[in-house]
């Protein structure tokens, strides 16, 4: 997720080469920061609460809150910070390949919750979920199992799941893990670059030695509405 060269920063964060206004915008918040309605469900592992990692999280959104005085971006809430173990379906993305392939694709959300809900009752739990710090973004962090033997965990986890929710997304097995504090709401001036990438480097280093392992808690199917809460329905551990 979003290396952090210069190139890939002026891409990414100040638009150089991309269009007129960042992804999601529109779809999932406003130009306010506001986050829209986007209801759909979800495989997630939540940070767990009041741990050394939430405590991390929460210096780093400070930190990073600093860098942005012009606010370029809006912010997630603290008790939804979570990593995504497999994108179910969303209501901005009914389509085939993104969406179970015995349901039809205007079927509510509510449906494909009962559905998948159903279908991943008793099906093969997923093992503890151990990941590190590959490096702070201005979105958040860039994650990896924190062992190879993890990584394959995860991964191998990942695929069962394409069965019982009935498609495979197209970046399945690229997918980069991650945990989302924040969303660009309009492009940094490319001037934030000089500062930006020092600080990240920084931030990414003292994680690391902070948090050496992530505290997060099982695998939970979560339905949402909105990037503001997702409310466990059924523990895949």
């Amino acid at each position: 997720m979003y290396d952090m060269t210069r190139e890939n920063f002026l891409r990414q964060f100040c638009g150089e080469g991309q269009g007129p206004a960042p992804h999601r915008l529109g779809i999932r918040f406003d130009r306010t920061g506001a986050f829209l309605p986007e209801p759909g469900n979800t495989v997630v592992s939540h940070v767990v609460p009041g741990s050394v990692t939430q405590k991390a999280m929460l210096k780093l959104r400070d930190r990073l809150g600093q860098l942005d005085a012009d606010a370029h971006f809006t912010w997630t809430p603290v008790p939804s910070y979570h990593m995504t173990l497999f994108n179910g379906v969303i209501d901005s993305q009914r389509e085939h390949g993104h969406w179970p392939e015995e349901l039809p694709l205007d079927a509510d959300i509510a449906e494909t919750t009962r559905y998948l809900t159903r279908r991943l009752d008793g099906s093969a739990p997923a093992g503890p979920i151990r990941v590190k710090l590959l490096r702070v973004t201005p979105l958040g962090l860039a994650v990896t199992g924190a062992t190879p033997e993890d990584e394959t965990v995860i991964r191998e986890f990942r695929d069962r799941l394409t069965g019982p929710f009935g498609y495979r997304k197209p970046d399945h097995d690229s997918y980069a893990l991650h945990l989302t504090m924040a969303y660009l709401v309009r492009w940094l001036p490319r001037a934030a670059c000089e500062t930006y990438l020092p600080a990240l480097q920084e931030m990414t280093a003292a994680f690391q030695v902070e948090v050496p392992v992530l505290d997060l808690g099982p695998a939970e199917f979560c339905t949402f509405d909105d990037m503001n809460h997702f409310e466990p329905v059924l523990r895949l551990t």
